[in-house]
């Protein structure tokens, strides 16, 4: 099957659309971090980007939740989804569409590819016994189910016995085409470790799976027959489609997969992987659309080593977390101190420690006493140096030589710790560099030109430091650039990638004594620890 049938230089990456019945968790505010990092990245690179977040609003959790609370169910959502955009603008979240499974057009949307499935012969109308999961809205088996007909995932909720004629897709006639997909296209579900969960999976042999519920108001009545409301994930899995209509085009799937489709990347948490590498490219190949390039499922977060969960009391109220630390430190400590992909712990003091570590004192401080120096050693002007005639042994010359490179094939695989890791390393090289140097003593001795040139080297692997780190830390590393007399912000990605492009600035020796220097301030205040601690 073809994998793609758009231009190399469109980039279109999606999170998850959040289910609406509550207010958005710390593990929702990790996933869009990571995808706004990516997407600002695939900028800087000069591609075109769409990045897709938003929400789901269907189902019987959502139908139930505004029960209790007295509510219709699109009163309900309407509530809750602007604390979703609240919390994505806190963030400093930069997407370019926000998906809401309720609006018309998707109606008109999923209509349509049910049509194609349904003609193609692919749905059918059967009986279905099991365990649901409400929570989960999915099926589950027996051998599945922990003590007490509990929920794997939500431990702490039965799961309830169903009896009901539905609407089924064919699954089990795509499990061939499946399995020989992942075989040709062995990247298409990362990491290594979610591959192999959902290979072992397919291989115990797939079933048809249902699409309808009964007795269920909110959602899309089943085109064929409006007795039945169509299954949640199927409906939800197609808001990725809607998503790419160009406003003001009408809601046809040819008008919707003109540009952008296929979805270059899905980024999603673990507990929904089967959703998006079994049954949704299954269901792409029966409306015979391209399948997306890849899914990649990363892991959950606890706290202070423990899952988190209300009944614990233990959460990470990720809108607290911003306002009291600030968007770039939520940020840099979640990507740089957790592999993605893997489980990772939140701990407040860790977190503080990481932040003054590396952003107060390792990047900070460096950028700051070298431009105090360049005031006092340099009349405050960047040296007139020709980063050509700096010799090739020169520590930080050789390390922001290939940092670029490295750093490029880090954030292409989303190795994010790796991204900050290789970056920090420059800067603390460069700190232990300018002990050593001790341009204070050279300039005593009177040779200006070696007190130049240290101070030309260090700033310049600030710049790359900054510039390197802009998709993680985008108003760090935005003051930084105006320090040195840059009037780039990289909350603007578009118009950096023209003035600043990835071929430029991304390699070593790019600062120049054109720049005017700005005021030397500092880029990151240190925490104080609680008095506790």
């Amino acid at each position: 099957m073809n994998l793609t049938n758009k231009t190399s230089k469109t980039f279109a990456l999606t999170t998850p659309l959040y289910y609406v019945n509550d207010v958005p968790h710390i593990g929702s505010a990790y996933t869009t971090i990571a995808a706004d990092t990516i997407a600002r990245f695939q900028r800087l690179l000069g591609n075109e980007v769409i990045f897709i977040t938003g929400t789901d609003e269907h189902g019987q959790k959502i139908q139930r939740s505004a029960q209790s609370q007295g509510k219709s169910p699109q009163e309900f959502c309407d509530q809750i989804v602007p604390s979703f955009i609240d919390l994505w603008q806190l963030l400093n979240i930069q997407y370019d569409r926000f998906s809401r499974t309720t609006d018309l057009k998707h109606q008109a949307i999923v209509k349509e590819f049910f049509n194609r499935v349904w003609e193609r012969g692919d749905i059918y109308r059967g009986e279905q016994k099991g365990w649901y999961c409400v929570s989960c809205e999915e099926f589950k088996e027996e051998r599945e189910l922990i003590e007490g007909k509990r929920c794997p995932i939500h431990t702490t909720k039965e799961v309830e016995w169903r009896d009901e004629q539905n609407y089924f897709f064919r699954l089990s006639k795509y499990q061939k085409p499946l399995e020989e997909f992942y075989q040709s296209y062995p990247n298409f579900i990362q990491p290594a470790s979610r591959r192999n969960e959902v290979l072992s999976f397919v291989s115990q042999g797939l079933q048809d799976f249902s699409i309808s519920r009964v007795n269920l108001d909110w959602g899309f009545p089943v085109p064929v027959d409006t007795q039945h409301t169509l299954y949640v994930w199927f409906d939800a899995l197609l808001g990725y489609i809607t998503a790419l209509l160009e406003p003001g085009t009408e809601a046809t799937l040819e008008n919707a997969v003109s540009k952008w489709w296929p979805i270059n990347l899905h980024l999603i948490g673990k507990d929904i992987l089967r959703f998006h590498a079994v049954y949704w490219p299954a269901m792409l190949m029966s409306a015979n659309l391209p399948l997306p390039k890849q899914v990649f499922g990363h892991g959950f977060l606890t706290k202070d080593g423990q899952k988190m969960g209300k009944t614990l009391g233990n959460t990470v109220d990720p809108v607290a977390l911003v306002k009291k630390y600030g968007s770039d430190a939520v940020r840099y400590y979640f990507l740089k101190e957790i592999e993605f992909g893997k489980d990772g712990d939140f701990n407040e003091i860790r977190f503080i420690h990481v932040l003054n570590a590396d952003l107060a004192n390792d990047l900070g401080n460096l950028l700051n006493r070298t431009l105090n120096m360049v005031k006092k050693y340099c009349a405050g002007e960047i040296p007139s140096i020709a980063p050509q005639d700096i010799p090739p042994e020169n520590t930080l010359k050789t390390i922001g030589g290939q940092l670029g490179e490295k750093v490029k094939q880090a954030y292409s695989v989303l190795a994010f710790n790796e991204v900050a890791q290789t970056v920090m390393l420059l800067v603390q090289t460069s700190n232990k560099f300018i002990d050593e140097q001790a341009p204070w003593s050279l300039y005593k001795q009177g040779n200006h030109n070696e007190v130049a040139t240290v101070l030309y080297t260090v700033l310049e692997s600030v710049r790359l430091a900054a510039y390197l780190l802009s998709p993680i830390i985008p108003n760090i590393s935005s003051d930084i650039y105006q320090q040195l007399g840059w009037g780039i912000n990289f909350n603007n990605p578009k118009e950096t990638s023209t003035v600043a492009p990835f071929t430029t600035h991304a390699t070593w020796g790019v600062l120049s004594n054109k720049q005017q220097l700005g005021t030397p301030q500092p880029i990151f205040k240190r925490i104080e620890l609680p008095k506790d601690s």
